[in-house]
């Protein structure tokens, strides 16, 4: 059974966006007032992304169909809900960061490419026992659940999703860390030969992410296998990926394929890359700017209006405390 918490940003279920208008994609179109007209004043760049979101009812061949589809839609977590709309899916999965096929945000098409099954995923380091298991039977055995979380990216844009997944901290309870462990440094895949972006030899490939052992098992801390009630997609971080609330979007990791438990902190993807912007924390604070941009408001996936930005992104209640005492630190950036 889902933990359920009911934490002070909770709306009530009815006021969520009707699941029945996500199962149909044409109806949300619709829903929005994106007819065919609409689709044509959008533009060339819009009407791609809802061509290919229309086209997303098409029944995938049976040699592509997710291994675990059969386990799709579960419960939605009623503890889990924000008080702005979901992000359309046709968005949501077709503006995307994931520089291992591209630094720009159309690289949806590109990372069908990456080939997630076979996949397994392995737990090392200081546990009691390491291990290396199939996604498959990872995913089934773990008590999946449906939440909706906000996501705020470092670039100052958000969208709120429908992720479906299981806690992290029922990740631990399997990789039974040793009372030495302070952090879980977290990889993704490695295959240039698919991922284009993983050529570029400036970048420290593979991706790598870390998380205090604390932050690892707050109740927030979300592996993620589905979204939009279905097998998550390769663009979003197929078969499994990291969601983050309470930090920039940079911190979920996509299509994970390690973690490992250790004694020191890990230096992270992009903090490699440029330390004096992006943090090992990278927690959400509107005060505290980028260092080239303002990081006070944000504009949600689909509007032109811009919106204040939340401390932590609205879930200081529920992280706060994994940071008392550490005024010392950079935990904002």
């Amino acid at each position: 059974m889902p933990t359920f918490i009911k934490p002070r940003w909770a709306i009530p279920e009815r006021d969520a966006t009707p699941e029945s208008v996500f199962r149909s994609r044409r109806a949300l179109i619709k829903s929005a007032g994106l007819g065919a007209i609409g689709l044509a004043a959008a533009g060339p760049a819009k009407a791609g992304i809802f061509d290919r979101f229309l086209g997303a009812d098409e029944p995938k061949p049976d040699d592509e169909v997710d291994p675990t589809a059969d386990l799709y839609p579960v419960s939605r977590n009623p503890a889990f809900a924000v008080d702005r709309p979901l992000t359309d899916k046709g968005l949501a999965t077709t503006y995307n960061n994931f520089y291992e096929f591209g630094s720009h945000k159309r690289i949806f098409n590109a990372a069908q490419a990456l080939p997630i099954r076979p996949w397994t995923v392995t737990i090392d380091g200081m546990v009691e026992a390491e291990q290396t298991i199939d996604i498959d039977s990872l995913i089934r055995s773990m008590p999946l659940e449906e939440r909706i979380y906000r996501h705020r990216c470092v670039e100052a844009w958000s969208m709120v999703v429908p992720w479906t997944g299981f806690p992290m901290a029922e990740l631990l309870k399997r990789a039974r860390p040793l009372s030495g462990a302070r952090y879980v440094r977290m990889k993704t895949f490695l295959d240039p030969e698919v991922a284009s972006g993983q050529r570029q030899s400036w970048y420290p490939w593979p991706y790598v992410e870390g998380l205090t052992i604390e932050e690892a098992a707050n109740p927030l801390t979300f592996l993620v296998t589905g979204i939009y009630g279905a097998p998550v997609e390769e663009q979003n971080g197929a078969p499994l990926r990291l969601a983050l609330p309470w930090k920039y979007g940079f911190k979920s990791i996509k299509s994970l394929v390690r973690f490992t438990f250790t004694d020191q902190r890990p230096v992270s993807f992009w903090e490699e890359l440029g330390p004096t912007e992006y943090g090992f924390f990278a927690n959400v604070n509107p005060e505290v700017p980028h260092p080239r941009w303002s990081q006070a408001t944000e504009e949600p996936l689909g509007s032109s209006e811009r919106i204040p930005t939340l401390l932590y992104n609205g879930y200081a209640e529920e992280v706060a405390g994994l940071y008392a005492g550490m005024e010392g630190e950079r935990i904002y950036y």
